[in-house]
């Protein structure tokens, strides 16, 4: 089945020659006339059938559409960044749905954004710029993605959740109606989140937990062990 590859005619370069690039391949992404990448090792490779053409640079004055394929978020964004320096807007860049994803009448989908196989985005949720949505995501309604998030595969999101930019949300994971993953947050695999993650913070487990405040406890109860040990005594 093939994907929707919204590049107005232009043709696409894939932006990264990343596990991420052979996905939106083989998720049916048509259109793509090449791929850019920063490794010299790379040009004039195949990826897929498709070449290796040269820098990330030499994108900038092509006249095709450009897709990030970046898999970490903040790699991908660091990318973007240096792209807007050089000049590229934002209507240099297609998007990506694949075949078998669902996307309700009432979302929107961001410039640069890629969805893959089996997601489901019901009613008026919002997939910013260059978001990036695994396969099997539930993303339900008036959710927020800001720009570069992303959700590995089989995510679920409760109603009226934002994930916030560069905010990453690991496999399986689950996150609560009305709750907030904070931008440049870490999600830990098949974590249940049940509160508001603070931004920049790595939260896992059921239910999820800081990781900074776990580490934080474990450190005082160490020095508080410590202190406790009598005179002369080793330890």
């Amino acid at each position: 089945m093939t994907g929707v590859l919204h590049s107005a005619g232009r043709g696409v370069l894939l932006v990264g020659a990343s596990g991420l690039a052979r996905e939106v391949l083989a998720a049916g992404a048509i259109g793509v006339v090449g791929i850019v990448d920063d490794d010299p090792r790379l040009h004039g490779a195949l990826i897929d059938g498709v070449p290796v053409t040269g820098d990330i640079a030499s994108a900038v004055d092509r006249v095709e559409k450009l897709l990030l394929c970046i898999g970490p978020s903040t790699s991908r964004r660091a990318v973007g960044d240096r792209l807007r320096l050089a000049g590229v807007g934002d209507d240099r860049f297609a998007s990506f749905v694949a075949g078998s994803g669902r996307i309700g009448r009432s979302s929107r989908i961001g410039a640069g954004a890629i969805v893959l196989d089996g997601t489901v985005v019901t009613a008026d949720a919002r997939i910013g710029a260059h978001a990036v949505v695994m396969p099997n995501c539930v993303i339900t309604h008036d959710d927020v993605l800001e720009e570069y998030a992303t959700l590995a595969a089989g995510v679920v999101l409760g109603g009226a959740v934002t994930v916030g930019a560069a905010a990453f949300v690991g496999m399986n994971a689950s996150v609560a109606p009305g709750r907030r993953v904070g931008s440049g947050a870490t999600v830990g695999m098949g974590a249940v989140v049940l509160g508001d993650v603070p931004d920049g913070q790595t939260w896992a487990g059921v239910p999820a937990r800081s990781l900074h405040a776990a580490v934080g406890a474990s450190a005082g109860a160490g020095a508080g062990a410590g202190a406790a040990i009598p005179a002369g005594r080793a330890s």
